[in-house]
């Protein structure tokens, strides 16, 4: 069979399987009565039984690699809250130990690669990844997640972005300061290229295996790329994002979040996803008024709000959708991930208030 003739079997069972899922509605922004509502790390260390599969599985990385702790892990949100999405529970730093990168996860610190990459050739010694082989057992996790989530549900995968997974390869950790991956783009442009494109061959590859595995769309994250400025955006991280999602185009619905994204978001509007996320310093109103006619937009409550009070989310959430006025391509979620001192209360609050919109 012809890989375009697997392609149209993908489509038209992913299109048979979107009938009832709100999300897929919004990403094709079709009007809905109330917008869909998930959060980014819903699945997380906020969540009490989160915490004891944890401690059962033996760590993070543990999890990742036990695709029945993983999909109890990425299920726990969507019965807890009846949210419109369960995020498949991963890591984006999964495809660079696919690559042959050591990979550690550090309690209290996160992700550390304790050889990052030094040159040309480190970067040659980058291996070829197919994801059937060399992740699959996030295509197992998909697969048992999906089996248990209800019919209107949808399954999201996603994976990190070029530009990002440079940064941690290079760094090593954090990549906060950027010092060696900006060091590497503007002395030796061509060799950082290099890196970029294998990176995004291998993140093409790691997206389209998930939306075979069962997913019904899938988020790219740069959550390094907002610091960039617009020049070195279009240049490097841009273009490698391009090529990253090339390989998924028309399968199914694709999202892009840049963190930090304010000055961005013409590129990042430009990359030729059907939605895009934004983060808590946009204007989601403003947003919808500049891209809302070509693009489903998800966002954008502050995470910090869901600290305080669920009077607070209530009445914050009612003024951000205020400002979408009910316009159609809409997903209601948090500007960035769920933070770990988060109240659970206080995340059924924002939950409660997106379905409360519905019977406004």
């Amino acid at each position: 069979m012809t890989k375009t003739s697997d392609d149209a079997d993908l489509r038209a069972a992913l299109s048979a399987a979107a009938s009832d899922k709100p999300i897929l509605h919004a990403l094709r922004r079709q009007p809905l009565p109330a917008p869909p509502v998930w959060l980014m790390r819903q699945a997380g260390r906020y969540l009490p039984e989160y915490q004891e599969v944890r401690r059962l599985s033996g760590g993070f990385l543990a999890m990742c690699h036990d695709p029945e702790a993983a999909a109890e892990v990425t299920l726990q949100p969507v019965r807890r809250f009846g949210v419109d999405a369960a995020i498949l529970f991963s890591d984006i730093l999964l495809p660079l130990a696919a690559m042959g990168m050591e990979l550690e996860f550090h309690e209290g610190h996160g992700p550390v690669l304790p050889r990052p990459l030094a040159g040309a050739a480190d970067i040659a010694s980058l291996l070829p990844v197919n994801p059937a082989e060399d992740l699959d057992f996030v295509g197992a996790a998909l697969k048992l997640t999906k089996a248990e989530l209800p019919s209107g549900t949808a399954m999201l995968g996603f994976c990190g972005a070029p530009y990002t997974l440079a940064c941690y390869a290079l760094e090593g950790g954090n990549p906060k300061q950027q010092a060696r991956v900006r060091g590497l783009m503007h002395n030796e442009p061509a060799l950082f290229r290099q890196l970029l494109d294998k990176l995004a061959d291998v993140v093409s590859a790691h997206l389209r295996f998930q939306i075979e595995s069962g997913a019904d769309a899938v988020v790219l994250f740069d959550t390094w790329a907002g610091d960039l400025d617009r020049d070195d955006y279009r240049e490097f991280a841009a273009p490698a994002s391009v090529r990253a999602l090339a390989g998924t185009e028309g399968l199914a619905p694709r999202m892009a979040f840049v963190r930090g994204s304010m000055h961005l978001l013409d590129e990042v509007a430009s990359l030729g996803t059907e939605g895009m996320v934004l983060d808590w310093r946009s204007d989601i109103g403003e947003a919808f008024d500049r891209y809302g006619d070509r693009l489903a937009l998800q966002g954008n409550l502050d995470p910090t709000v869901l600290l305080g009070p669920p009077d607070l989310v209530r009445e914050r959430t009612r003024k951000l959708l205020a400002k979408v006025g009910g316009r159609p391509g809409h997903i209601l979620a948090l500007g960035h991930g769920v933070i770990k001192e988060t109240d659970p209360e206080a995340v059924a609050a924002f939950v409660e208030t997106a379905r409360a919109a519905g019977s406004a």
